[in-house]
């Protein structure tokens, strides 16, 4: 950005609750004229515009002020997002560190006027770079866990998801034996062993009249599916291991 070009600042401000909200010393309006204060003393800041929340709590970001100053952000309309505290902003670590993820991606730089916590400093920078990668740090250590549960599930026989395979429902995270659909799996597995074709059950199929579970005639990939599933053996599988 120029030097001289001027920088649109957007003014968040939040109180958790309607009575909050009448108190002086942390009203919106309270906030709002801080930081009003702090851009004037700025060379070439102006008010964009303000995104009060009166009454929102900060646990989360379903806030109608929030979203639409995000919003503006993704629509390139704010250079600079100023909160009185972090807090203001949001109370929830993972929330504070996928908010300023988006700041980054849309170069938006972000500042508390009273923590001194400013991303277009080189301090706030790295600041940010550091909450930026434990954020991803977070992630990957959830998605390690998930793959850990999902494991030991798939170990005990409970399934993992997904569409469940035809000639069983899902009963108590187990799949269990759909007697109807089963003997129609056992049909095709017995035609497939006569014949050893494959267009040979699909056609004995279709003569029939025999459909799958959404009252449409079997398709060649689904039976493929059928014929190739290990789930038929009892067993299951997940990330390439069969249990």
């Amino acid at each position: 950005m120029a030097k001289n070009q001027i920088k649109n600042c957007a003014i968040y401000t939040r109180v958790s609750t309607e009575n909050q909200a009448e108190k002086d010393f942390s009203s919106c309006s309270a906030q709002e004229e801080k930081i009003r204060a702090f851009i004037k003393s700025q060379e070439n800041w102006q008010v964009f515009k303000v995104y009060s929340g009166p009454g929102f709590s900060g646990a989360n970001l379903n806030r109608p002020a929030l979203q639409e100053l995000l919003e503006d952000i993704r629509q390139n309309k704010i250079d600079i997002v100023l909160v009185y505290k972090i807090d203001r902003l949001t109370r929830s670590p993972k929330d504070f560190y996928q908010l300023i993820e988006i700041f980054e991606k849309y170069n938006v730089s972000f500042i508390s006027i009273t923590e001194r916590f400013d991303t277009s400093t080189p301090a706030g920078r790295l600041l940010r770079n550091i909450m930026l990668t434990f954020a991803q740090f977070e992630r990957e250590l959830a998605s390690e866990r998930t793959k850990d549960k999902m494991l030991e599930r798939a170990k005990k026989g409970l399934w993992n998801g997904g569409i469940v395979p035809y000639g069983y429902s899902k009963e108590n995270k187990k799949l269990v034996i759909n007697q109807k659909e089963a003997e129609i799996v056992k049909l095709i597995y017995e035609i497939y062993i006569t014949t050893g074709s494959l267009s040979k059950v699909y056609e004995k199929l279709k003569t029939r009249g025999i459909k799958d579970r959404n009252n449409k005639i079997f398709n060649k990939n689904h039976l493929e599916n059928i014929l190739r599933n290990i789930v038929y053996t009892g067993k299951v599988k997940y990330s390439g291991q069969i249990y």
